[in-house]
């Protein structure tokens, strides 16, 4: 397959998939962020997903990374892998994806494919980002449905979605070794795009009949997470009310063999905590009321204030005057052994603690400082010293990066140890989800 490959968008999902393609195909990386393309020149992946060596491979590949658009414009098939977030009313903020549509579409030409891998609702594809692509071209969208007597198929170009499945600081299940879906405009093409993934994902393809079948795949993967954690959350407030420890109990029913072992906890990140309201969105869109999924969403979004009211009564209980207690948060990113930042869910803790009058300090030695200062407003402390914990009326572990689990947690009995993931020993914590 004599391909040129094109990567829209270098984050969690684009420079793992660039990388991999980097050893069958040229490959050139696109981002709009100039400060990205710079860092990835020099050798380094600021998000960890690639270590320096791997970048230097696909370097040394023949990759390229590139702000300039110009410099995509001989490739023939354009993968389009940027994020597709929520705004501040929870519903899809596709604008990543229109501008990256715009920008495919100045360098479009007859024949060449666009494979959108970006986490959309059912229909995304074809109703809002071909009319754009068609537009900012001037060629036409070749589908099963085109009427070829009209015009040539050389004047047209076609697509694909092939949704992304990376798992963020995942070293073992990568890009390579997680089965791909896969799907396409045409019979043809759709065996194409196939082929193309199969070629550098060992862990295989399977090739959905329609984009929209692949789309609605992808967006109920995340929600279905949701809804299994969101009743672990519930059963967890229930648990709570009833005096008994949520986690004896969800040992105690995984002993069965089809049980599901979910645990409680704050469901944040750029997946699970963002895709149901593609879902929900597109089917409030055709008239129907997501009720399963939207009552998911609510108990997950609540559980961060959840757990701050409960490390506020746990202050009191033991002493302290609310207002002003020094509490030690440690984590901020959305899962353990990662930098990624985006949509965590701590925040919430963070910013009710706050609201109460608590003194909070942060510690993540996986965050980047500088993007925690401009995503959240937060300076988070850059170490802890042999007795930090004896300088606090309240910890709150959120997230269970391995640096933690060698900490000593020398805490004095008015100390209040709140383990949002349930890994420390039951002796040393007052509460637990």
């Amino acid at each position: 397959m004599s391909e040129k490959i094109a990567v829209i968008g270098l984050g969690y999902v684009g420079l793992p998939l660039a990388h991999a393609f980097s050893f069958r195909y040229p490959v050139v990386g696109f981002d709009i962020a100039r400060s990205r393309i710079e860092e990835l020149r020099s050798g380094h992946d600021r998000t960890l997903e690639l270590s320096d060596d791997q970048v230097r491979e696909a370097i040394d590949n023949g990759m390229a990374f590139t702000d300039r658009i110009e410099e995509i414009a001989d490739c023939t098939i354009y993968i389009v892998t940027v994020p597709t977030p929520i705004d501040e009313h929870k519903n899809p903020d596709l604008t990543p994806l229109k501008k990256a549509s715009e920008t495919v579409g100045k360098v479009l030409k007859p024949g060449d494919i666009v494979v959108y891998e970006s986490t959309v609702f059912p229909g995304c594809t074809e109703e809002i980002c071909v009319p754009i692509l068609e537009k900012v071209s001037g060629l036409k969208y070749i589908s099963s449905d085109y009427d070829s007597s009209t015009s040539a198929q050389t004047e047209g170009f076609f697509c694909g979605y092939s949704p992304e499945r990376i798992n963020p600081g995942d070293k073992e299940h990568t890009v390579t070794k997680i089965l791909k879906v896969t799907s396409g405009s045409t019979p043809e093409i759709a065996e194409k795009i196939d082929a193309l993934y199969a070629s550098v994902i060992r862990a295989g393809t399977y090739r959905a009949s329609s984009i929209r079948v692949a789309e609605a795949a992808k967006v109920i993967e995340n929600a279905q997470r949701d809804i299994n954690i969101a009743f672990v959350n519930e059963l967890a407030l229930i648990c709570e009310k009833l005096g008994i420890d949520t986690l004896e109990v969800l040992e105690a029913a995984g002993t069965k063999w089809n049980f599901l072992p979910f645990r409680p906890g704050l469901v944040g990140g750029h997946c699970i905590g963002v895709d149901p309201y593609y879902l929900t969105y597109k089917a409030q869109e055709i008239g129907h009321h997501p009720e399963i999924i939207l009552a998911g969403r609510r108990i997950n979004d609540s559980m961060g204030i959840h757990v701050a009211n409960r490390v506020v009564k746990l202050l009191i209980h033991k002493g302290h005057t609310v207002k002003g207690s020094r509490v030690l948060v440690l984590g901020i990113t959305f899962k353990e052994n990662c930098p990624d930042i985006r949509n965590s869910r701590v925040i919430d803790v963070i910013r009710e603690l706050e609201d109460f009058g608590c003194a909070v300090d942060v510690y993540d030695p996986w965050a980047d400082q500088e993007e925690v200062r401009r995503e959240y407003g937060i300076e988070l402390l850059t170490g802890l010293d042999d007795r930090f914990a004896q300088r606090y009326d309240g910890i709150v572990l959120a997230v269970t990066h391995r640096q933690f689990g060698e900490l000593d947690l020398d805490v004095g009995e008015g100390t209040v140890v709140f383990d949002i993931k349930g890994v420390l020993p039951r002796s040393c914590v007052d509460e637990r989800l």
